[in-house]
């Protein structure tokens, strides 16, 4: 197996489009390349996105190391954070350079050192500043811009005041807006409690979208099955799933078939895994640790039996020096093993 850090062919793979009915959402810590390679053996279709990248890192850092991945997670979006336009436009420039299929700026984070770089969800009470940097990257690439945002920001939480920002922005020329249906407290709550204590309201979110129906309108925010996605995709034109998304990945299963008609049914759990072992050899063989990939793993046999030698079998052996796709092997043999002991059990019974 070839596993590429950043290749021409990238622009290749580059989407016509980014409007697609089901996401899984930017998260820190979690979305990084090795869960997107894995997610990308659930589901073909699902749109993908990075972590938060802030452009002064993608200006000043190490862009292999920023930005790379594979081919085969496309479609992806970069997600950034920042506020001036130049650095924001370098940002885009670089986006496209790797074969990106879309670029989107974060309007939505609640946390302390995202504010007190003037980005994420503060940047709601200052929608010319976002304009202006929306503007500046879809001048500066081919690239679609989206913006992910909350309902509101502590007091400016009206819908007229979504509404306003989003009619700023979409000046520009943006059409494609995900919010996150809840407000964010800048002041008294972590980043933690901002995605669970203010109330959902979904309702400001559907009338955003009977208001503005010409912008492609993605919601996000306490979904956590397919069930609920068919029924809001009633009232907007797409869903974005996060937390269940890592929790419950194997809920993706479903998807391709289920939402953008793919003909052949997902890989089980355990061809998942299979198709996971060139990569996992790929990148130890690097000098990866294994728990870097298999960290992401360890909730795709949840409810299933064997789940928790699958987890304990990782969990222990992952963090070994020398560690390799080995270890995933006979952790997946020791799920095999309880399978067939449980269904020995029900024949008995």
């Amino acid at each position: 197996m070839t596993v590429s850090i950043r290749q021409a062919s990238n622009r290749a793979a580059v989407a016509t489009s980014i409007e697609v009915p089901l996401s899984i959402a930017p998260m820190m810590d979690r979305t990084d390349r090795h869960y997107r390679y894995f997610m990308r053996q659930i589901t073909r279709h699902t749109l993908l996105y990075t972590e938060m990248v802030t452009a002064q890192a993608i200006l000043y850092g190490d862009r292999d190391h920023l930005l790379g991945f594979t081919p085969s997670e496309s479609p992806l979006v970069l997600q950034v954070g920042g506020d001036d336009p130049q650095t924001l436009a370098a940002a885009a420039r670089a986006a496209a350079d790797f074969g990106y299929s879309a670029i989107n700026l974060n309007v939505g984070c609640p946390s302390d050192r995202v504010r007190s770089g003037n980005f994420g969800a503060c940047l709601m009470t200052q929608p010319q500043r976002v304009a202006e940097g929306v503007a500046a990257m879809l001048a500066a690439s081919p690239l679609p811009v989206s913006v992910k945002h909350r309902i509101g920001v502590d007091d400016c939480d009206r819908y007229e005041d979504m509404a306003a920002f989003v009619a700023t922005v979409a000046q520009t020329g943006c059409r494609h807006f995900t919010v996150h249906a809840r407000k964010a407290w800048l002041q008294g709550l972590s980043p933690k409690d901002n995605r669970t204590v203010p109330p959902l309201r979904y309702g400001d979110v559907h009338r955003l979208k009977r208001e503005f129906p010409h912008l492609w309108v993605e919601i996000n925010g306490g979904f956590t099955g397919l069930k609920q996605v068919t029924e809001q995709l009633a009232q907007v034109d797409g869903v974005m799933i996060g937390r269940a998304a890592y929790d419950h990945p194997y809920l993706f299963s479903q998807v391709d078939q289920r939402l953008f008609a793919a003909p052949a049914a997902a890989l089980s759990r355990q061809q998942v895994v299979e198709a996971m072992l060139p990569y996992i050899d790929h990148w130890t063989r690097r000098g990866l640790k294994l728990n870097k990939i298999t960290r992401h793993m360890l909730m795709l046999f949840a409810g299933q039996p064997g789940s928790r030698h699958w987890k304990q079998r990782l969990t222990e052996s992952s963090c070994r020096p020398g560690a390799g796709a080995e270890v995933v092997a006979q952790a997946l043999a020791a799920v095999q093993r309880q399978s067939e002991i449980q269904a020995a059990l029900r024949s008995l019974a």
